[in-house]
Formats: C-alpha cells, sequence, structure tokens
C-alpha cells in the first residue's frame, strides 16, 4: 500500500533535483556558455519570451557570448532584458547583434557563486524534506486506518530514509560538479 505513495514520491523528487540542475547551468562558471543567457525572459511584443526562443545564441571563445536574434528590431527588448537580469554583464549592441563580453572572475566572485549554489542546493533539500514529511503522514494515516500494519509503517519508513539518502547524495554530487566548474581558473 505504502509503496504506491513512494512511487509517486520519486517523480517529485526527480523534478527538484532537475530544476536545482538547471539553476545550477545558469550559473556563470570560467567559461561563457549560453545557458548563462538563454533563459532570460525578454518582453517581445507585450509577452515574456526565453531568448532562447528569439534568438541564436553562440560562444566563439571563452569570454564571449553572441547573441544574433532572428527579428533585428528585438534588439532593444533583448538588451533591455539582460541589464535587467542578475548576470551582471553589460551588453554590447552593434545593430544587428549583441556581444557579452565576460570578464575574468575574481576569487571573491567565485566564492559568491560557490555559497550561491550552497544555498540553492540547501533550498532544494528543504524542498526535498517536506516531500519526505508529507510522505510520511500519508503513510502513519494509513497505519491509524487500518490500512497497514506496523511492520508496514517501519519499511515504509526504512524507504523513505533511503529515498531522501539516495536525493540528498544527487544534491551533493551537483553541488560538487559545479563547485568545481566554478574553482577551476
Amino acid at each position: 500500500m505504502f509503496q504506491k505513495i513512494i512511487s509517486q514520491l520519486k517523480p517529485k523528487m526527480q523534478e527538484v533535483i532537475d530544476k536545482l540542475g538547471d539553476s545550477f547551468r545558469g550559473i556563470r562558471t570560467g567559461k561563457a556558455s549560453s545557458a548563462l543567457v538563454e533563459n532570460i525572459a525578454v518582453n517581445y511584443y507585450g509577452s515574456k519570451v526565453p531568448l532562447k526562443q528569439m534568438a541564436n545564441i553562440t560562444t566563439p571563445d571563452a569570454n564571449l557570448i553572441v547573441i544574433q536574434p532572428w527579428d533585428v528590431n528585438s534588439l532593444g527588448d533583448i538588451e533591455l532584458a539582460i541589464q535587467n537580469s542578475e548576470i551582471g554583464i553589460n551588453p554590447s549592441n552593434d545593430g544587428r547583434m549583441i556581444r557579452l563580453s565576460l570578464p575574468p572572475m575574481t576569487a571573491e566572485r567565485r566564492e559568491e557563486l560557490v555559497k550561491m549554489i550552497h544555498k540553492a542546493a540547501e533550498e532544494s533539500r528543504i524542498v526535498l524534506r517536506n516531500l519526505r514529511e508529507e510522505a510520511w503522514r500519508e503513510v502513519k494515516q494509513l497505519e491509524s486506518q487500518k490500512q497497514i500494519t506496523e511492520d508496514g509503517r517501519y519499511q515504509a519508513e526504512k524507504e523513505l530514509n533511503k529515498l531522501i539518502e539516495d536525493f540528498n547524495r544527487k544534491v551533493t554530487d551537483l553541488i560538487e560538479t559545479k563547485e568545481k566548474e566554478i574553482r577551476t581558473i
């Protein structure tokens, strides 16, 4: 009976890990990446559109991102969206494309980014714990309704603990990988 609760919990937990991985891809490392800007929301004809749906984004070298919009009239909107985003880079507009020149990262900035990924990871862990707690309440409710035995509750608790350990390990792996990328000069 409790297996259904656990099987419904796994995709929710995986979604948390996927979102954390996506947010990590948007954090700048030592080299230019299109992931840094592709999800910036641009106000385009009254609606918010991700930059990757409006332009071709390339990284010709390690310190440069080039954004070439399909509609040249949207250059101003894209430039404004980049300036208002939290990446902290001023765009250079030449009338046909936008160039983002990434300055070399300082040691201080690297440490800020590491703190930022740890904060995001802790928020993900909190969400995972809340999901586990929700499932645990459902298991205890099943026991109080006599749909599972005390042994079933212990088995469910054991499986929930194993599940949370596995997903916490995934969070830790993501942190270690991203921290290594950030600290690499």
